[in-house]
């Protein structure tokens, strides 16, 4: 079977590309050379590929299940997997030495992690969260909360979830009734329930540290008032809190992770005198959808790497199958004698491997270029180059989350129609891949909200700082690739140009309903100009490069340019136009 990525694709883009051992002269970062990454990407390959991969299969078709003690039951191959993913140090890989991690640069741990995504990404969930809920109650939490619940989950004996939809509200935060009511020791006591918690209850792990989203007294409505609590499944002293799980969800992929409904509170367990589970409050009162952000866009780049990662295995098993299935001849072949080919040489399957090559790897490339600017930005010479450096992420960030959600699953349905009648046969694991990766369009905030976040507030933040910023970043690459590639050069400065102007006739419009009308449009554009931009940056890196991976980029690099940036140009003349179809569409239409 085909691994899951290709580390000669991870070595061009970290040492060839993006110079990840440079870092190392940044003090944060000196204790590492290029042999401690090396080790890392080769030790998580490892157990992807042992213990991660073996497992993906069964997991699907054998999901978790809420036995009648109300415990969640599911194989064991999950537990034994993540018990080596644990003692392995992963958990704890980018975390500061001082809480127990290794401080290793984000682009590295990002790259390392991927693996196990692509291995099996119900598996891979469990941790991608905790380290999400660790890295939130490093920056925003006090030294006891660090030391209770931190400590314990770089260890992996505790897992972390993330809880802010409600059944009722979704994605509309505002309108959570999560209460939290504060009693005389300092905690509060948490009364509503959470709806689609990913690894929400389990034995997987010694406790459970959920990080909740709940309304305090006197905060007012909206999300002004919303707070941020820490929860866990068992308090500190063992004792049980009121954290309840009513049953699971089961969706049509990722299905080997508990995705839960739970209450907060009910009444089952009486773990103080007062009624409610016992949460503890994480920074202000009242300022806790901001701290959720922080690990929300965490999460949000790592949905992007999760939807690369499926993405790429589906690229590698229908490329190695194209590579040895027989069928047909080429139009040039008259004689019907003649031995069939191997399916790569028809040109409409070669189509569809590039295709699907320049999607993942583009995406990729988007991924691990924002996981660098994190540890730029970490150790940045000065404040004002911080600022700037996590001002161009902010941007970034809606793009590297739904441009892999919807364009790495296209490449898992191209994967099935390479596969042909095989692709959809539960014997083969294009069509599971697929499953797993339809959720990432939807997981942390749904193609539309990134489309409204990107147009309706980063890329006019500050004055329309935030796109200048871009549109700098850009401009810096299309002047180096001037002697590499003049004319993919000049597309993507034409392009970049047309979403710098279609951007203010967007806004003229004076009406923010029809501005923001076609933002899913807008999104699907600039995140194709932006991997456009993340295709000529490889250009520049593989320029000079001789022999069939080289050649392959150059490849891609050419599909993209001559098949998909193109599609921009109609979708641009759409917004201009200020098109109000689908807002001046009446609902009794329907």
């Amino acid at each position: 079977m085909a691994a899951p990525l290709s580390r000669r694709d991870l070595d061009f883009m970290l040492y060839e590309w993006l110079d990840a051992t440079a870092l190392i002269e940044r003090e944060r970062y000196s204790e590492h050379s290029r042999e401690t990454f090396d080790s890392i990407l080769d030790l998580s390959e490892d157990i992807a590929v042992k213990r991660f991969a073996p497992h993906n299969k069964k997991a699907d078709q054998n999901e978790p299940t809420m036995g009648a003690d109300g415990k969640v039951e599911m194989i064991d191959e999950v537990g034994a997997a993540l018990d080596e993913f644990s003692k392995a140090g992963f958990i704890a890989a980018q975390f500061d030495e001082e809480v127990g991690g290794m401080q290793l640069p984000t682009v590295v741990t990002r790259a390392a992690m991927a693996w196990f995504q692509s291995a099996n990404a119900s598996t891979s969930s469990y941790p991608f969260l905790t380290m999400a809920n660790a890295n939130l109650l490093v920056e925003y939490g006090t030294d006891e909360q660090i030391d209770t619940w931190v400590r314990p989950m770089l260890e992996g004996r505790f897992f972390g979830t993330m809880c802010l939809s409600e059944p009722q509200a979704g994605s509309s935060l505002a309108d959570i009734t999560t209460k939290a009511v504060p009693v005389d020791d300092g905690s509060y006591r948490i009364t509503g329930t959470k709806m689609w918690i990913s690894g929400g209850d389990h034995e997987l792990s010694e406790n459970i540290v959920h990080l909740v989203l709940a309304k305090a007294p006197d905060g007012g409505p909206g999300v002004k008032g919303i707070s941020l609590f820490v929860v866990p499944k068992f308090l500190a002293d063992g004792t049980r809190n009121d954290v309840v799980l009513v049953g699971l969800n089961h969706k049509m992929g990722n299905r080997g992770t508990t995705n839960t409904l739970l209450n907060f509170g009910e009444g089952k367990y009486q773990p103080a005198p007062e009624t409610g589970a016992v949460g503890y409050l994480v920074g202000d009162v009242h300022r806790g959808l901001s701290y959720m952000f922080r690990m929300m866009n965490e999460a949000r780049i790592g949905v992007g790497f999760l939807a690369t990662s499926l993405g790429y295995a589906g690229y590698q098993q229908s490329l190695e199958y194209a590579k040895t299935r027989t069928q047909g001849r080429v139009p040039t072949s008259k004689d019907p004698a003649s031995a069939p080919v191997p399916i790569i040489e028809h040109a409409d399957v070669k189509r569809m491997l590039l295709a699907q090559k320049s999607y993942v790897e583009g995406a990729l490339a988007l991924g691990l270029y924002c996981s660098k600017l994190v540890d730029e930005q970490q150790t940045a010479p000065s404040p004002e180059e911080a600022a700037r450096i996590e001002f161009l992420l902010d941007v970034l960030t809606p793009i590297a989350k739904s441009w892999p959600s919807q364009w790495c699953l296209e490449a898992n349905s191209l994967a099935i129609q390479v596969l042909g009648g095989y692709g959809y046969t539960k014997e083969f694991d294009v069509e599971q891949l697929y499953r797993d990766n339809r959720l990432n369009p939807i997981h942390e905030g749904t193609h539309g909200i990134q489309g409204l976040d990107l147009l309706g507030r980063k890329v006019v933040m500050k004055g329309g700082a935030g796109l200048q910023l871009l549109v700098d970043a850009i401009s810096t690459t299309i002047d180096r690739a001037a002697s590499v590639d003049a004319d993919k050069a000049d597309a993507l400065r034409a392009a970049v140009d047309r979403l710098v102007e279609v951007t203010g006739q967007l806004w003229s419009a004076g009406d923010p309903a029809v501005s923001l009308a076609n933002s899913s449009i807008y999104l699907e554009a600039a995140g194709h100009v932006v991997i456009a931009w993340m295709w000529l940056e490889q250009l520049i890196a593989a320029d000079g490069g001789q022999g069939d991976f080289y050649d392959g980029k150059r490849a891609a690099a050419q599909y993209f340019y001559r098949y998909e940036l193109p599609r921009t140009g109609p979708q641009f003349d759409l917004l201009a136009d200020l098109d109000r179809t689908t807002l001046d569409a009446d609902p009794n239409w329907f």
